[in-house]
């Protein structure tokens, strides 16, 4: 077998650290994403949970971020963060998402913040699609400094009822121009 070496990066904050996911990590993904916390998603079929594990963990591959595993320093597993692309969706999205009992912590403001800074000068646009109803991901997006981007194009299939844009800097221009460099 032929071995693909990619660098992952592993980022640290006094209290999570965000790694590379594991093999180890999907029944935790496949549990949330099957559970109500994925109800602004949609709940996934175990099947479905693990196509979007595998393409969050090739995006590294193919466009150089992903999505980090998100742990307690020198504890669990709590949750997911980073930057992600989906052939559906316009421009590159930071999202979070933790398992359940780990919200009202600050761990996804702290996990995406990182991520944040990771990406300033390595992806030329971001933002985060969030469902209009989901307003404790929309708190963490302002948090997070980003703005609603009503002009924003929305992920394909999805209309203003569906998704709101949070902007955290670039334009769509900007994601199409480093798409085609």
């Amino acid at each position: 077998m032929t071995g693909v070496t990619v660098h992952i990066p592993t980022l640290e904050t006094a209290r999570l650290t965000l790694r590379a996911l594991r093999l180890g990590d999907f029944e935790a993904y496949a549990a949330t994403f099957a559970s109500p916390r994925s109800r602004f998603m949609g709940a996934l079929t175990r099947r479905e949970a693990w196509d979007s594990f595998a393409s969050d963990a090739v995006d590294w591959l193919l466009r150089g971020h992903g999505i980090w595993a998100i742990d307690l320093k020198g504890g669990p597993h709590i949750g997911l963060a980073g930057i992600g692309q989906p052939d559906h969706f316009p421009e590159p999205e930071i999202g979070w998402i933790l398992h359940d009992g780990h919200e009202g912590h600050g761990y996804a403001t702290e996990a995406a913040e990182t991520a944040l800074d990771w990406a300033r000068n390595r992806v030329a646009s971001l933002v985060s699609y969030i469902d209009p109803a989901n307003h404790r991901s929309i708190a963490v997006a302002r948090r997070l400094g980003a703005t609603a981007d009503p002009r924003a194009a929305l992920p394909r299939g999805e209309t203003a009822s569906d998704t709101v844009v949070y902007r955290h800097w670039g334009t769509a221009a900007a994601a199409q121009n480093e798409a085609l460099a």
